[in-house]
Parts: structure tokens; C-alpha cells; sequence
């Protein structure tokens, strides 16, 4: 079958080590369900994986790919939960062996993937499967990051809330502005350069330069960024506010002045994707609530390695999209 997948891994020149084409399907294991592919969108992890972060040379060649929406034998479109972990756990993400699909068990980007019966949920009604694709990781992390970690004020006369995103652009952090609007907050973004500022703006957010002066103080500040923001997100956070982290692509080492942190009683969280369950619940906010997400690009299955140069271009706004 057609695919897009580590022939190896190579962390100074990942792209030699991409593949894109046929390969031998994996075997469907007793209690899982095959799906064919319908659509994907890709993901800073699959760049990584090319890097050989959370994957080895001995596990490759490996199909890449967290995220998709695929047809069963059935007929059901259904978007595909990523997630592989223990499904007796009220919290599978803490689960110490989870892993992702496309570090133990094939990816998404190719005709068909396998996955748990219980992974497989109904795309949202009126959905597109292109926009369907975009859910489980981006949207999923930020649903995770403003719901249950960050615990978003509700509504309220004054909006729910206050929001930083910082980093526009990436998939998280358009997914976050776009969800956090949707959940009633006032939402704030920084982005590098006055386009993607403006592209925040068209999206309900209102823009702010790197490490500028925000007109308030914000409830939640949605990082994927790390080290260059971590001093301007804790200064922009009210008493009591949450800094949620899910990703460090500006660096992992920052210095952290904590007088803010234990004088504004500030809260310094993790967020990695969601549970099934939040998963469910982000489906039916967007069904419900008319959300639609942010894509930047669509490619077809067979320019896989152009839909990941074009994410790790750094120039995408939104999710790159592989459609079959």
C-alpha cells in the first residue's frame, strides 16, 4: 500500500531518512479495526520521528502519522483517537506506556491504518473529513489545555475568561485562539511578524507584538513555544493564573524568575493530548457550537513529503492536510 514512512531516522538531515510510497501493510491484530484512509493532517511529532525523537532505526521503517479520518468496512467515516494506552485508566495519558500511533504501532499516513475498536469516533456532523483531521492532536491538545488543565473560567456577563496564545501560527496555538472564542474568552496572540499578528486578528483574537503590554492580565496563557516566552507569559498572567506548556519548539531551558510565581500564586502546568473522552467531548463542542478549524494547506497522500517541508517551513498558518 501507498505510504509515507521513516526508512530510518537521521537527526541532521531528517527528509533523507522519508520515504514516500509502497510498502507492506501491517497486520490487522484480532481485536482492532482497519480503516481506509480518507484524510490526515500532519504534526510536528512526524518531523520529529524522522529525527529520531521517540523513534529508533530499529523500530523503522515506520508509517508516519497521528491523525486521520477514515472509512470502515461499513461505511462509517469515523476519526481515528491516536492515543494507545490503557483504556482502564480514568486518565490514559497518564499512562506510562502510552504511546502515540507512529512510535509503536503503524501511523496514519497511508490507505489504511488499524487502530482499537474504542479509537474510533463519528466525525462531527456537517464536517468535512479534511477538517475532521485536524482534531486529534492540535485541536485535542488545546481543548485539553484550556478545558481541563487550564479550567477556563465559564461565562460570565464579562466573557469567560482571559487568553494568551502565545506563537500564532502553529496548529496548537490557531486551534487554541479559534476554541478559546468559541468557549466565550477574550483572547490575546502574539505572533513574529505583523502578517500572522493580522491573521490572529481575523480569527477573533486581538494581536500583540512579542513581549508586548497586553490590556490586562489573562487567566491562561496556551504555550508551545517554551524558553523565548516563558518571562512574558508568567508577567502576563493574573493572581491565581495558569501557564499551560505542551511543547518547547523555542527551547526547554528557560530561566524562571519564581518571586511571580509564588507572590501571584501562579500555577506551571503540562499538557500532552487528551483522553478519548475529551476527545468525545471536543467533537461535540464543534458539532454543536459551529467551530471550524483553521487549515493552512491540502496535499494529496502521494506529496506527503511536500505537506511535511511546507509544516516544517516553519511558514504554515493551520494544519497541513494529506487527503487520499
Amino acid at each position: 500500500m501507498l505510504a509515507a514512512y521513516a526508512r530510518n531516522v537521521n537527526p541532521e538531515d531528517p527528509f533523507s531518512a522519508l520515504s514516500v510510497g509502497e510498502i507492506d501493510p501491517p497486520e490487522t491484530p484480532a481485536d482492532w479495526t482497519r480503516v481506509e484512509l480518507v484524510a490526515a493532517s500532519v504534526n510536528h511529532h512526524d518531523l520529529w520521528s524522522l529525527q529520531g525523537v521517540g523513534l529508533r532505526a530499529d523500530q523503522c521503517p515506520m508509517i508516519l502519522g497521528t491523525d486521520a479520518v477514515g472509512r470502515t468496512a461499513e461505511g462509517d467515516e469515523v476519526v481515528v483517537y491516536p492515543v494507545i494506552a490503557d483504556a482502564s485508566l480514568a486518565d490514559e495519558t497518564l499512562d506510562p506506556k502510552r504511546t502515540l500511533l507512529s512510535e509503536l504501532h503503524p501511523g496514519t499516513l497511508a490507505e489504511h491504518v488499524s487502530v482499537p475498536s474504542r479509537n474510533l469516533l463519528p466525525v462531527p456532523k456537517g464536517w468535512t473529513a479534511a477538517e475532521a483531521a485536524c482534531l486529534p492532536t492540535a485541536y485535542l491538545t488545546a481543548w485539553r489545555m484550556l478545558t481541563t488543565r487550564g479550567r477556563l473560567p465559564g461565562s460570565a456577563p464579562d466573557g469567560g475568561g482571559a487568553v494568551l496564545v502565545q506563537g500564532t501560527g502553529g496548529g496548537v496555538a490557531t486551534a487554541a485562539i479559534v476554541l478559546a472564542k468559541a468557549l466565550g474568552a477574550r483572547v490575546y496572540a502574539t505572533g513574529r511578524s505583523p502578517e500572522r499578528r493580522e491573521r490572529a486578528a481575523e480569527l477573533g483574537a486581538v494581536p500583540v507584538e512579542p513581549d508586548g503590554r497586553l490590556p490586562e492580565r489573562v487567566d491562561i496563557v496556551v504555550d508551545s513555544v517554551g524558553e523565548p516566552v516563558m518571562e512574558h507569559s508568567i508577567k502576563s498572567l493574573k493572581p491565581g493564573g495558569r501557564l499551560v506548556n505542551c511543547g518547547v519548539t523555542g527551547g526547554h531551558a528557560p530561566q524562571v524568575d519564581l518571586r511571580h510565581v509564588f507572590f501571584k500564586q501562579l500555577e506551571i502546568l503540562g499538557s500532552t493530548m487528551g483522553t478519548r473522552e475529551e476527545l468525545a467531548e471536543l467533537l461535540l463542542f464543534c458539532a454543536e457550537s459551529g467551530l471550524r478549524p483553521v487549515i493552512d494547506s491540502t496535499h494529496a497522500l502521494e506529496d506527503a513529503e511536500g505537506a511535511l517541508r511546507r509544516l516544517a517551513s516553519g511558514e504554515s498558518f493551520g494544519k497541513v492536510v494529506v487527503l487520499r
